[in-house]
């Protein structure tokens, strides 16, 4: 029987289902466990793979939640058995570096995306540099994010940016109601690119910087890039591979 623990969002039926999966198949610390299930949405998904940075372990996610996309059905028999049969994606956070106007600076990684924002009523203006080289002299826009490709299919496709199948090793940056440039849908950079955004008239135009839960207001840069020192394994059952899942909701009318 493989060592099994089990977190759960605080939703009722989350909380419930913890309570009986743990009577029937044990529970443990998560340092201490093979598989770390996890019972909930997409929100507590992301929640646990921060939670499980400092002593990664194999997650299984179980719907509890309402859209799913990073969890699996939920069935509470013959779960070792689901255990051993699923497929992994080893998934790679981006990191954020940001830079407040008080000289202040914020690290924090992302599994889904990093956003900058426009705090006020007034569009933010940023500049946009890659690997050295400015690409945007002025992006006026609500904001810009910079995606994984297993978060592409979370607020970047919201905000109409394209979906990156897991082993393409491309990010998608993808403005947020731009409007100028206003043709300018955004780009796929290649994985190992470093984007440095720029935020210009800060004190007019205050922007917060978001890597998934971390928010980091008034900033005036943020670099990002993937972090390859954390890698972290997410199961599927080997029907709903997550790269199936991303290759079918491209199709998805």
């Amino acid at each position: 029987m493989p060592r099994i623990a089990f977190l759960a969002s605080p939703a009722r039926l989350a909380q419930e289902s913890r309570v009986r999966l743990a009577a029937r198949y044990g529970d443990c610390p998560t340092a201490q466990a093979d598989f770390v299930v996890s019972l909930g949405g997409d929100g507590f998904m992301l929640e646990t793979l921060h939670h499980l940075i400092s002593h990664p372990r194999p997650v299984y996610g179980m719907n509890c939640g309402s859209v799913g996309f990073l969890m699996n059905a939920y069935a509470e028999d013959d779960l070792p058995a689901r255990l051993a049969r699923a497929q992994a994606a080893i998934l790679y956070p981006l990191r954020m570096h940001a830079v407040t106007m008080t000289g202040a600076t914020e690290e924090a990684l992302a599994f889904n995306e990093v956003s900058l924002l426009r705090q006020l009523r007034q569009a933010a203006k940023i500049r946009i540099s890659i690997d050295g080289r400015e690409r945007l002299a002025e992006l006026i826009c609500d904001g810009v994010l910079i995606s994984t490709p297993a978060g592409s299919t979370a607020y970047n496709l919201s905000a109409h940016g394209p979906i990156v199948p897991l082993s393409a090793n491309l990010l998608p940056l993808t403005p947020i109601s731009a409007f100028r440039p206003r043709r300018w849908r955004g780009a796929l950079l290649p994985g190992a690119a470093e984007v440095v955004f720029e935020v210009l008239e800060a004190e007019k135009r205050p922007v917060a910087a978001v890597a998934d839960f971390t928010e980091v207001r008034n900033v005036v840069s943020v670099a990002v890039s993937e972090y390859r020192t954390v890698a972290t394994q997410v199961l599927f059952d080997p029907d709903q591979a997550l790269s199936e899942r991303i290759i079918a909701e491209q199709f998805t009318v």
